[in-house]
């Protein structure tokens, strides 16, 4: 059975590269897309990509009024990703969300709006494969040792903070454990800020200059010992691919909300 794809957001520089995979596979087809400054031309005129006649429509609702699809990607920006979604929802499609900056009570709302639909929604920080693996090692770091802070790098141009990478990584420590703190934050002396966000019991820092794509550090501390674990992003969009096509295949094998793209791997006892 062929997957019926709309993609948001795909003349974008993620976008446009999951778009041309498509393009060249039998499994899916890419049925709408949408991008506000390129509506009424077609994918294939924008990306120079003759095999895509895929029509662009300015909304989320004009696209999913005009073509029915099994998955809606949504590879936006996070004032408009939540409204898509859920706009997806209300047509009984199934959701595949790339977009960084939704906070931990969007996602309640989306998952509640995914189970009474009886769709499945699959939220990726970061599609990358080096990602996937930074997470379920921090996963695992954590449960030996009580005490880490997380820095989250990327483009000075980024105006969500911190990045989806390291939302969802904070998520997924939570259900671990909270990390330690041996000086409590409100007891800090000098700028409290300083140190950092405190987020769902992880300690943030974002940092925001040229020359950064994404990267994620993640440094666990113990007396007279340290583990640092760190993901780097290059300037290719290619690292996304095919966890983005992996997602699409993956959604629609269950219901509700999950987070993380290794929510539908299959690791056996590898990890």
């Amino acid at each position: 059975m062929t997957i019926r794809v709309c993609l948001a957001g795909a003349t974008g520089w993620a976008g446009s590269a999951v778009a041309r995979a498509i393009a060249g596979l039998e499994d899916m087809t890419l049925v709408s897309a949408v991008s506000r400054t390129h509506a009424g031309k077609t994918l294939g005129e924008v990306l120079a990509e003759p095999r895509l006649t895929t029509p662009i429509y300015a909304t989320t609702q004009e696209a999913l009024a005009a073509h029915p699809c099994d998955v809606f990607f949504e590879f936006t920006k996070p004032d408009v990703a939540k409204p898509n979604v859920l706009s997806a929802l209300q047509h009984k499609t199934h959701v595949v969300v790339g977009t960084s900056g939704l906070s931990d009570t969007d996602y309640e709302d989306i998952a509640s709006a995914a189970e009474k639909a009886g769709c499945g929604v699959l939220a990726v920080g970061n599609f990358a494969l080096t990602v996937v693996l930074l997470q379920k090692f921090s996963e695992i770091a954590a449960r030996f040792i009580p005490q880490w802070e997380i820095i989250d790098y990327a483009s000075d141009a980024k105006k969500d903070s911190p990045s989806g990478t390291v939302r969802e990584m904070v998520n997924r420590l939570s259900k671990v454990r909270p990390s330690e703190l041996t000086v409590p934050i409100d007891e800090t002396l000098g700028v409290r800020e300083t140190r950092g966000a405190r987020m769902t019991g992880s300690q943030v820092h974002s940092v925001r200059l040229p020359s950064y794509t994404i990267s994620a550090e993640i440094i666990f501390g113990m007396p007279d010992q340290r583990l640092t674990i760190r993901h780097d992003s290059g300037t290719s969009a290619q690292p996304y691919v095919d966890g983005s096509l992996l997602a699409i295949r993956k959604v629609g094998t269950f219901t509700g909300l999950r987070r993380g793209l290794d929510s539908v791997l299959d690791f056996g006892n590898s990890i």
